[in-house]
């Protein structure tokens, strides 16, 4: 990269000490030091504005640019649409609006409907009005209540929050609307059962027991992550999903999958739940759907769940009476389209299996080198490492000590992620998930950051 790039950047780095309010940023720091701006990207390649280079191993900082930076057909998709048409209320169609529908149906079998926003929070805000909507329609409003699970993220609106297993995202925005309501979360690693024989089955059974305390003709859905993202990279256990699906079935409870982070190729098949033979009533996605290049999100249902919504003309309340000014937009779509094609078309999906494998791979040998980490976990490119200070009593290790990993790996050219101030005490696991894009020698290049950091910091 050209240091001409770069120059006089100094004028930006001002305007954004002073004006822009980051996220999940305290500011206090930039009274003594310059915020952190990105000028470009290329590939896993991000350069900042004193032109220092960076590779990204967390798609973008939050699990989302799938397919890279610097997509060139992408934004000519983006701006061929939007010279054309740019907007209109969602009330009416689009061209990309129905073509990129027609196309992700078409991957997720048992699905039909999609129903565009324009964040992943916004989208499972979507899914709860549909449920809360269906309560009052279909069952006399007695159906009314969601469950979610500890450790699980679903975005940061107030409804959101209420519904997220992350105590620390949560804490000092309620009081929090009624009728969300906590399962215990499938991480093996910190069971809250000890050493149980049937782990996956135990977990599962802890809902069903939810279910029936609360009153199973209480319940209307419940929402999870095939993967947990945020909440320490939490893989399912052997016989939850299939249990989970049973539970839902027999209660008549909706079964809700948030694909915020897991959708759209990132553990190596198209979506997360894909990899356990479920079949969802209602799917969520948003970040990796166009990759970050344009804002869209969607909440994805069966026919089913559709046809509760047009069952009674005559009805003036009976619709889906819900907006999103910006699902209007074409250029989400537009950027979806041709973010699958080139999924499609690169062979990305195999790529995240063969680099996943090594990702995974190369964990367990830095498990092997340093007693520090306890627990590896993942599926596909999205990896995460539990550090510890005894991998005996499994004591997790201090926040601020995991901080100082991540900030040494960044000292050694690669920005890794971890859970950060979601669960107080437990902030200790390093999350990876690089784009699809990835190579062997840039996942060698990210694991050996790791372990260099792992040697600086604690040993």
């Amino acid at each position: 990269m050209e240091s001409a790039t770069f120059n006089d950047m100094s004028a930006v780095v001002e305007a954004d000490r002073a004006h822009v309010w980051h996220h999940l940023t305290q500011h206090k720091a930039f009274e003594s030091v310059d915020p952190r701006v990105i000028v470009e990207g290329k590939g896993l390649r991000v350069w900042d504005a004193t032109g220092r280079e960076t590779l990204d191993a967390v798609s973008g900082g939050v699990w989302t640019v799938n397919v890279g930076y610097g997509r060139e057909s992408i934004a000519d998709a983006v701006r061929e649409q939007l010279v054309k048409m740019n907007y209109f209320a969602g009330a009416a169609g689009s061209v990309p609006g129905a073509i990129f529908a027609r196309k992700l149906i078409e991957k997720m079998p048992g699905m039909s409907r999609v129903y565009y926003s324009n964040s992943g929070s916004e989208a499972n805000e979507k899914a709860y009005k549909m449920v809360r909507q269906i309560a009052h329609r279909q069952h006399g409003g007695r159906k009314w209540k969601i469950l979610y699970r500890e450790r699980d993220y679903h975005g940061t609106t107030i409804a959101c929050l209420a519904s997220g297993g992350q105590e620390e995202r949560r804490a000092m925005y309620g009081p929090f609307p009624d009728g969300f309501v906590p399962v215990p979360h499938c991480l093996e690693y910190r069971s809250q059962w000890g050493d149980v024989a049937d782990y996956g089955l135990r977990a599962a059974n802890a809902i069903e027991e939810v279910i029936l305390r609360e009153g199973a003709d209480t319940v209307g859905a419940i929402i999870l992550e095939p993967v947990t993202a945020g909440g320490g990279v939490i893989t399912p256990p052997e016989g939850y999903w299939p249990r989970v699906q049973e539970i839902c079935k027999k209660y008549g409870v909706l079964l809700i999958i948030d694909e915020v982070v897991c959708g759209v190729g990132r553990t190596g098949v198209w979506f997360g739940y894909q990899n356990y033979g479920i079949q969802p009533d209602i799917v969520t996605m948003a970040k990796g759907v166009a990759s970050g290049y344009a804002a869209i999100s969607c909440t994805v249902t069966t026919e089913a769940v559709f046809d509760m919504f047009k069952d009674d003309a005559s009805d003036p309340l009976g619709y889906f009476r819900d907006i999103s000014t910006f699902g209007g937009c074409t250029s989400g779509p537009a950027a979806a389209i041709e973010n699958m094609r080139i999924i499609e078309d690169e062979g990305l999906l195999a790529n995240t299996l063969a680099m996943g494998d090594r990702l995974m791979a190369n964990l367990h040998g830095l498990m092997e080198k340093h007693a520090v980490i306890g627990d590896v976990r993942g599926r596909g490119l999205f990896c995460g490492a539990e550090l510890v200070r005894d991998r005996t009593t499994r004591a997790p290790l201090e926040e601020k000590t995991v901080a100082a990993v991540v900030g040494g790996v960044m000292k050694r050219g690669v920005q890794i992620g971890m859970t950060n101030r979601s669960l107080p005490g437990l902030n200790n696991t390093l999350c990876l998930s690089p784009a699809l894009v990835v190579t062997a020698d840039q996942i060698d290049q990210i694991t050996d950051a790791i372990d260099g950091a792992l040697t600086e910091v604690c040993s």
